[in-house]
C-alpha cells in the first residue's frame, strides 16, 4: 500500500475514503436554514422513523449513530448480559476490529467465535454451539445473542434461507438475533430481496444500518424491530454520548439515503466494478479469488512481487495473510479506475 503524499494513487483500500453521495450534500443544504429542536425532538426525525418504517414495511425505532462501532456495540449491549455469551463468526468486525467495543458497552459479554465457509455462520454450527452452552452452568458465559454480517466481511451475502435457519436456531434458544449491516446495501442489491425480507421476516431484532461507507457523510443507525429492546437502548445511548443534539443532519442523510432507493442504485454500482474486477483478476495466471465476489469487496491471493508491484504503482488496498489483497469498490468509483487497475496487475503478474 503507497500513502506517500503526492503518490498517484489507484484507491481501492476501503469503501471509507469515498466521498459524499451528491444526493445526499443537498439533502444536508436543505435542512440547513433556522432552528430545529434538539435531541430528536425535530420533524426531520420524524419523518426518519416514518421513512423507515416504510422501507422495512414494518413499525421501527430508528436511532441515528455516529460510527458502525457504536451501532454494533450499543446493539448487543441491549441483547446480551454482562454474564451472557453472543455468538459471531471468527472473522466478524466486532471480533478482529472493534477494539472490545461489545465487551466494553455491554459491561462484559463474552464473544464466541465460530468458524465458517467464505466467513459466514453456519446454522449447524451455531446450533451445535447452542446445544454446548452449559446454562445454569455458572462457569460458563450464558448464551444472549448470535450477530452475522450481511455483507460479511469477506463481501460474501447470506441467502434469505440461511438467514431465516440462523433466526430459528436463535428463536429455538430464545436469544437475540443481531445482524451487522455496515454494507447491508451491497447485499440487498445482490440478493434482490426487500429490507424486511432480509431482516426482521428472517428473525433479526436489531440491525446496525451502514450508510456511511455507500453515501452518507457521517452517520449510520440503529434499527429496532423488536421494540422491548427501543427503550433500554435510548438510554445506553445517551450514556455512550451517542444522542445527536443537531440531529435533523443524521435524520436528513439517512432519509436521502434511502428515499427513491438511492442507497441501492449507489450499492448496484460498487457491486457491478467489483463484479467485474473479480472476473478480469481470476482470469489472470497467477491470482485466485478467495472468496466468491457477491458485493463489493474482491479478496485475491497474488504472488509477492505482484503485491510489490501494485504497491509501488500507487495502488492502494488491504493487506491479508497469505498473500491475500482486499479491494473495496465504490459507489464513486469508475469503469476507468478499475480497467487500470486490472492493467497495472497483468503487467505485475509473471
Amino acid at each position: 500500500m503507497n500513502d506517500s503524499p503526492g503518490a498517484p494513487s489507484l484507491n481501492f483500500r476501503s469503501d471509507n475514503v469515498a466521498t459524499v453521495a451528491p444526493e445526499i450534500l443537498r439533502a444536508l443544504q436543505a435542512v440547513n436554514h433556522g432552528p430545529a429542536a434538539s435531541y430528536g425532538n425535530d420533524e426531520y426525525s420524524a419523518l426518519l422513523k416514518r421513512s423507515f418504517s416504510d422501507l422495512f414495511e414494518s413499525e421501527v425505532t430508528v436511532f441515528p449513530v455516529s460510527t458502525g462501532t457504536a451501532a454494533n456495540a450499543l446493539s448487543l449491549a441491549s441483547c446480551a448480559r454482562p454474564w451472557g455469551g453472543i455468538y459471531c463468526h471468527e472473522e466478524s468486525h466486532i471480533h478482529t476490529a472493534e477494539g472490545g467495543a461489545t465487551e466494553a458497552f455491554s459491561g462484559g459479554a463474552k464473544l464466541i467465535a465460530l468458524a465458517g465457509k467464505n466467513c459466514k455462520l453456519e446454522p449447524a454450527m451455531l446450533a451445535q454451539a447452542l446445544e454446548r452452552a452449559e446454562r445454569g452452568n455458572r462457569n460458563r458465559p450464558q448464551p444472549d445473542a448470535v450477530s452475522i454480517t450481511q455483507a460479511s466481511e469477506y463481501g460474501t451475502v447470506y441467502s434469505r434461507e440461511e438467514l431465516a435457519a440462523i433466526g430459528a436456531c436463535a428463536r429455538d434458544a430464545g436469544i437475540r438475533f443481531h445482524m451487522d449491516g455496515a454494507r447491508l446495501a451491497n447485499a440487498l442489491a445482490t440478493s434482490g430481496c426487500s429490507p424486511a425480507e432480509m431482516t426482521w421476516r428472517t428473525g433479526v431484532d436489531i440491525l446496525s444500518f451502514g450508510a456511511t461507507k455507500n453515501g452518507a457523510m457521517g452517520a449510520d443507525a440503529i434499527v429496532v424491530f423488536n421494540q422491548a429492546l427501543a427503550e433500554p437502548l435510548s438510554y445506553r445511548l445517551r450514556r455512550a454520548g451517542q444522542t445527536w443534539s443537531k440531529m435533523r443532519f443524521a435524520a436528513a442523510q439517512l432519509i436521502a439515503y434511502v428515499e427513491d432507493g438511492l442507497f441501492l442504485r449507489l450499492a448496484s454500482h460498487a457491486n457491478a466494478l467489483a463484479s467485474h474486477l473479480g472476473r478480469e483478476l481470476a482470469a489472470l495466471p497467477g491470482a485466485r479469488l478467495v472468496t466468491p465476489v457477491e458485493a463489493n469487496l474482491v479478496f485475491v491471493a497474488l504472488p509477492e512481487s505482484a503485491i510489490e508491484a501494485l504497491a509501488g504503482a500507487g495502488v492502494r488496498f488491504a493487506r491479508r495473510r497469505g498473500g491475500v489483497i482486499r479491494l473495496a469498490t465504490r459507489f464513486d468509483g469508475t469503469q476507468a479506475e478499475v480497467d487500470q487497475l486490472i492493467a497495472l496487475a497483468r503487467r505485475a503478474l509473471p
